[in-house]
């Protein structure tokens, strides 16, 4: 076993190897950028090295500073994580070439598999069912047209050398085919430096399932069992499951066994994913090849869960010359797990990717999953898991993705599981930034997720479920802002404030007005003490009695006319967040005078959502433009986002340049009647 690894990532991944490296007493270096300076992989690790500033071409992506940082460390080994160059076959043989060991598949394999044109090349000739569609080197965009023709709308554009959803395209129509090459090209370029694309049919219901692979030196192979990860947006996965609802045993066996043969025609070392498309056929599923991801995945964590083993351990012991550690007759499914992708991000916006500062962070209780020496699982009766690499205070900056954790959650069964991530869920606050949290809930709890009935689309197919739910009532969210403030005032002025003999009062009741904006609405909230001390809550001509008592670290004890609740609210200045067991609301206590003025928005002007990287300008001045009609587009976050028309008119002014930084919120261009 190796003394010491560095690991050549950032975020919840390389606290992940971290953590596991010093459980096996292995000594770990980490690699930071400015933006990375007081992170938590940072913490993390053993030593720490500055390799160059927050982009990540000038950091993650530096494959000489990364080897010198380990020959400067003494490192014998290097773990990739996942994305940046955990599939680049030239840091792969570059790290050979030092001498230092490459905690992956050796180059030979990412160079055959790293390509999906390559790689479908390759399961062709093995006899893997592919997905029609053209998987050629020419990638000039006539033939391009020509092949999607050939092959019928809909179709799919992706990156060959993508991942991730970066450089993806669904293509309903011929008119729409040059506009989203151009847009995937940009995209896989930006990310993977090759703007290569195949173009694919696009399978209607499809589901995504993915088989866990782990090959050793010596000639040894085996299978994980599989991963569901159908339920994505923007072609990125957002909750992923193991083992995959509805498979057969036998369908399992030959997935696998597929995954395998695979993995062993390219000379395969170290952790896997062989990915497949599968769909409804004849009351089966019939399962195309897509790609093989050559590093361990996001989600591994629910193999590990049903497995009871850990894969990075698995990954350092075969990278050291070890053998695999279990033969396919040794491993065991048990149970279920889900896994919940946490992201900065805003899914009422179409996802949009968010960034600020964590004010409030708070986990649910959790512990790790694995089996000791006689394979017993080590773990409570409620197991939750949380793989972060972010703390309270840390900022989400637009130079990374916008992933701040996973939540992952084990049961005997899938419906136990599906209650306990629930639960997890609502014991997950965030509070400074737009989260998913929310919607995953409603996703999880969604008739379509609960029942298994799964594909790509689930999301748009449960738009209305996911979507258009009502908002926490007002009043509780009142009344968890009122049991915030009574107890604030009495942590700072001792007893209860409405008791308190410091001043005369002719009467024994009392009325506080609280001013309070949700969304674009704006309430006024009565706090009343009547004459026996009791306390009423009105709003909008109603009344509730209100009992309150604090339960410690912003927890309190409500009591709102019948219901009873147990709410949580946290509070940044003006902006209050209140968490309920049903949902969320934010508030914000308005001072009229402060206000006065705001929402005189400057008409025609469009602003950036996010810091990012001006693209390129779609429209120029002097041009006329209707609604909704495509303006301009920004990189942010390794993604593309279309700045488009708020309303009819004419561009009167271009404000920066295709190439230009921008900061949320500025304005790009302005539009005149």
């Amino acid at each position: 076993m190796f003394t010491k690894i560095l690991i050549a990532n950032r975020g919840e991944i390389a606290c992940r190897v971290a953590a596991t490296a010093r459980r096996l007493g292995v000594r770990t270096v980490a690699v930071y950028s400015d933006a990375d300076a007081q992170a938590a992989h940072v913490a993390a690790c053993d030593e720490v090295v500055h390799i160059g500033a927050a982009s990540p071409r000038e950091s993650y992506l530096r494959i000489e500073r990364i080897l010198q940082a380990a020959k400067d460390t003494g490192a014998q080994a290097i773990h990739p994580g996942y994305g940046f160059l955990s599939e680049n076959e030239h840091f792969a043989q570059a790290c050979a070439d030092a001498g230092i060991a490459f905690i992956g598949p050796p180059a030979s394999a990412i160079r055959q598999m790293g390509s999906k044109s390559a790689a479908k090349s390759l399961m062709g000739q093995a006899h893997v069912p592919l997905v029609p569609g053209y998987h050629g080197q020419d990638n000039d965009p006539a033939l391009l047209a020509r092949e999607a023709a050939r092959i019928g709308y809909p179709v799919l554009i992706k990156a060959s050398a993508g991942g991730g959803g970066k450089g993806m395209r669904r293509v309903d129509k011929a008119a729409d085919f040059a506009a989203a090459l151009a847009s995937c090209q940009r995209e896989a370029k930006a990310s993977f430096g090759d703007d290569q694309v195949l173009v694919e049919r696009y399978v209607t219901r499809p589901r995504h399932i993915e088989i866990q692979v782990f090959a050793d030196s010596h000639g040894g192979a085996v299978y994980l069992f599989e991963r569901d990860c159908s339920v994505q947006r923007r072609h990125q996965k957002v909750l992923e499951e193991a083992p995959a609802p509805g498979l057969s045993a036998e369908r399992r066996a030959e997935m696998g066994a597929a995954a395998v043969a695979a993995a062993k025609a390219v000379g395969y070392v170290g952790a896997g994913t062989v990915e497949f498309i599968a769909e409804p056929h004849e009351g089966d599923l019939r399962f195309y090849f897509m790609e093989m991801n050559t590093r361990l995945q996001v989600e591994h964590p629910v193999t590990e869960a049903i497995t009871g083993l850990d894969l990075v351990e698995w990954q350092l012991r075969v990278a050291a010359g070890e053998p695999l550690p279990l033969q396919q007759s040794e491993l065991k499914l048990s149970g279920h797990a889900i896994e919940a992708r946490i992201c900065a991000e805003n899914p009422e916006a179409g996802f949009l990717p968010a960034t600020g500062t964590l004010r409030t962070l708070r986990w649910p209780e959790h512990v790790a999953f694995r089996r000791n020496a006689d394979g017993e699982r080590l773990h409570d009766p409620a197991p939750v898991r949380v793989d972060a690499g972010v703390r309270e205070g840390d900022a989400i900056t637009p130079y990374y993705d916008s992933m701040i954790a996973k939540l992952i959650v084990w049961g005997d069964s899938r419906a136990q599981a599906l209650a306990r991530l629930d639960a997890a869920l609502a014991a997950t606050h965030i509070v400074g930034l737009h989260t998913n949290v929310a919607f995953l809930r409603r996703a999880v709890a969604s008739k379509a997720f609960a029942q298994a009935d799964l594909d790509t689309a689930l999301i748009e197919r449960e738009r209305a479920a996911l979507f258009e739910q009502p908002p926490l009532p007002l009043e509780v969210a009142a009344a968890g802002l009122m049991a915030h403030t009574l107890a604030r005032e009495a942590l700072l002025q001792g007893p209860d404030p409405w008791s308190r003999r410091d001043a005369f009062r002719l009467y024994g009741g009392a009325r506080r007005h609280f001013h309070l904006q949700r969304g674009e609405a704006e309430h006024t909230v009565v706090l009343a003490r009547l004459h026996d001390g009791a306390l009423r809550l009105e709003l909008s001509g109603q009344g509730w009695p209100l009992q309150v008592r604090a339960l410690g670290d912003h927890r309190h004890d409500v009591t709102l006319g019948a219901r009873r609740l147990t709410l949580a609210v946290y509070a940044h200045g003006e902006q209050v967040a209140v968490f309920a067991p049903e949902g969320r609301a934010d508030l914000r206590e308005v001072d009229d005078l402060a206000h006065a003025g705001e929402g005189a928005a400057a008409g025609g002007q469009l602003t950036a959502p996010m810091p990012g990287k001006l693209i390129a300008y779609l429209a120029k001045p002097g041009d006329r433009v209707a609604s909704g009609q495509a303006l301009a587009v920004i990189e942010a976050m390794k993604m593309e986002h279309t700045i488009h028309a708020p309303r009819d008119g004419v561009v009167s002014e271009c404000l920066y340049a295709a190439g230009d930084q921008v900061g949320e919120g500025s304005e790009l261009l302005r539009l005149k009647d």
